[in-house]
């Protein structure tokens, strides 16, 4: 159930609470992210379940193998990790971390790129939070991208075709 920030939220508190039940019985979402067809995730977005709109918690699954994104960092957002699960690579600015249950990560806005691959055999599972501005930049340094989200609505430019006013 989402509200919009022109809504008030349900009174009724049973909206907001998601048991484990609820949670293990909601169908995982496959995210394959718009730059990178290597970059595969499957979530269960628990703030977008119980209509919070300011900031996002995804449940993620990252099976064997497979990219969590395109190496990238937000002017907006603030973002973070905390793995539940499994064990992921992390590249995060010029560092490499490997990370396994218990650890988290944060990744402040104007901070350093990051991105994270499971190398490992088994899938990986992390929670995945961060801020919800209205309007936000994604800088993709190794594809030389910026991708844009304007209430909503994504759009990008190739840095090259980027021109200055």
């Amino acid at each position: 159930m989402m509200t919009t920030p022109e809504q008030k939220p349900p009174k009724d508190t049973q909206a907001y609470v998601l048991t484990k039940s609820d949670i293990d019985n909601t169908p995982e979402t496959k995210h394959i992210h718009q730059f990178n067809e290597h970059a595969i995730r499957h979530t269960v977005s628990l703030s977008d379940i119980v209509g919070l709109t300011k900031f996002g918690l995804h449940l993620v699954r990252v099976e064997a193998g497979d990219e969590t994104t395109t190496h990238h960092y937000h002017e907006e957002s603030d973002e973070f990790i905390y793995v539940l699960s499994g064990e992921l690579s992390l590249r995060y600015g010029d560092e490499h971390y490997e990370l396994s249950a218990g650890d988290f990560v944060g990744f402040p806005a104007h901070g350093a790129a990051h991105s994270m691959r499971n190398e490992s055999d088994a899938d990986a599972t992390y929670l995945m939070g961060g801020s919800r501005p209205p309007i936000d930049i994604t800088l993709y340094p190794e594809i030389d991208r910026k991708m844009y989200k304007i209430h909503g609505k994504k759009e990008y430019v190739d840095m090259e075709d980027l021109g200055e006013v």
